[in-house]
């Protein structure tokens, strides 16, 4: 099928990737997330905003029973299907196209969800174009992560976990306090300083974001940084 090939060096890597025009390429967050991920054998993933399929297809090489990939972009079952097959993982992934968990069955519940969804303002993700529909995370960038926890909670069977990303490019805390809200365990498992491009970080998006206090940027010399973080979150109240 028709897209660009990515070579994806983390966790298990090397594995060549195919992304589309459509498909959200994987990026340092995702690195991250793959670096902390545990999955015990047999276990049951969902993987939310999956993307090119990249922690969905690390999930079942790692040793999981089955995986469900879902995100919003029109082509992620054939993407995901044709990296799953090449990769040689494709008898324990379904890919499904929809919002969060709607293609699923309300009262399918796993063991593992990995909730890597689209986590900054949507004038942000505009402007820098690193999301292929141009949409982030909701004008505060937590607003999607927050929808995906509350909904996370009906699809965790008893003793399950959530695997999720934040950041300083969103509105972190408001996840967070969200997350503490609802699960008992909010654990961070990593963080990492990441580079910042200057016409992203000088520009007036960004800087009428950082004025509303919804994103945090750091400058080291001429450079500019933001932090991102993993998580592990479990036991729903």
């Amino acid at each position: 099928m028709d897209g660009e090939k990515f070579n994806w060096k983390g966790r298990l890597g090397p594995m060549e990737l195919l992304v589309s025009g459509a498909t959200f390429t994987p990026s340092t967050i995702t690195t991250i997330m793959a670096k902390d991920l545990t999955i015990n054998s047999g276990e049951s993933v969902i993987d939310v905003g999956c993307g090119s399929g990249i922690l969905s297809i690390i999930a079942a090489k790692l040793g999981a029973g089955s995986v469900i990939g879902i995100d919003q972009s029109p082509d992620v079952v054939d993407v995901g299907n044709y990296n799953a097959e090449k990769l040689g993982v494709a008898d324990r992934i379904r890919f499904y196209q929809g919002d969060l968990f709607s293609p699923i069955p309300e009262d399918l519940k796993v063991d593992v969800i990995i909730g890597d969804v689209s986590g900054i303002p949507d004038t942000l993700a505009n402007y820098t174009g690193w999301f292929p529909s141009g949409k982030g995370g909701g004008t505060r960038g937590c607003e999607l992560p927050i929808r995906m926890l509350t909904d996370a909670a009906a699809h965790l069977k008893s003793g399950g976990r959530i695997y999720l990303p934040t950041g300083t490019l969103q509105d972190e805390n408001k996840i967070l306090e969200a997350a503490r809200s609802m699960y008992r365990n909010v654990d961070m498992l990593a963080e990492r300083k990441i580079p910042f491009p200057n016409e992203f970080a000088e520009s007036d998006v960004a800087r009428e974001l950082i004025e509303s206090g919804t994103i945090s940027i750091a400058s080291r010399g001429t450079r500019y940084l933001w932090i991102g973080r993993a998580w592990l979150i479990s036991e729903p109240y």
